[in-house]
């Protein structure tokens, strides 16, 4: 980012891990229908644990308050790295929180490829990348803070919260965990498309 001249802060060339604070890793939960984002910063892992977390606080914060009479929810996602269709992790906290809030919720994922189909890349992630542009990323609260005051001209706003969660990687989910799920495969690619109810 090119800027004026005077006392610009002085950063490497490349970000090396060893010499940061930690990770920062944003998980998004866009609000279609009031256009409204909230995002969890989570300090750990990318894990399916963490995705489930930040849904469960979005629903928490926001979700209960403006729907209090939802019979289900429909979550858009885009197969990554917490939330991919062959996670067992991710169903299984994800029938956990279903459990907990007692509503069915169904999960369909965009095609292999085609991720910046997901809306959420198109009314945050980008314009966020253009809020930060130049500046030096040196704490969770500089991205947190950066993050939340993404304001675009749209009307979009923004919600951005620190997890400092410790999730566990590698944990594996057994063949009869998987069977416990009350989970049902639609009949149009039920990998891709599926509905996980109460218990």
């Amino acid at each position: 980012c090119w800027i004026p001249n005077g006392e610009p802060e002085e950063v490497l060339v490349h970000g090396f891990a060893h010499l940061g604070q930690g990770k920062a890793i944003p998980y998004g939960t866009y609000d279609m229908v009031r256009d409204r984002e909230m995002v969890n910063v989570g300090v750990s892992l990318d894990t399916g644990e963490f995705a489930v977390e930040s849904i469960r606080r979005w629903w928490r914060l926001v979700g209960r308050r403006v729907y209090p009479r939802a019979e289900r929810f429909l979550i858009c996602a885009d197969a990554g790295v917490s939330n991919g269709n062959r996670l067992r992790v991710w169903k299984l906290h994800l029938q956990t929180l279903v459990s907990a809030i007692g509503i069915p919720i169904t999960v369909c994922y965009y095609p292999p490829g085609t991720s910046k189909w997901n809306k959420i890349e198109h009314r945050l992630f980008s314009l966020i990348s253009m809020n930060w542009r130049g500046k030096p990323l040196v704490s969770y609260e500089t991205v947190v803070s950066l993050i939340g005051g993404t304001r675009p001209r749209s009307g979009l706003k923004v919600k951005a919260l620190l997890d400092k969660c410790d999730c566990e990687a590698g944990r594996q989910v057994s063949d009869q965990q998987m069977k416990d799920l009350h989970l049902r495969g639609h009949s149009f690619h039920p990998d891709w498309n599926y509905t996980l109810s109460p218990n």
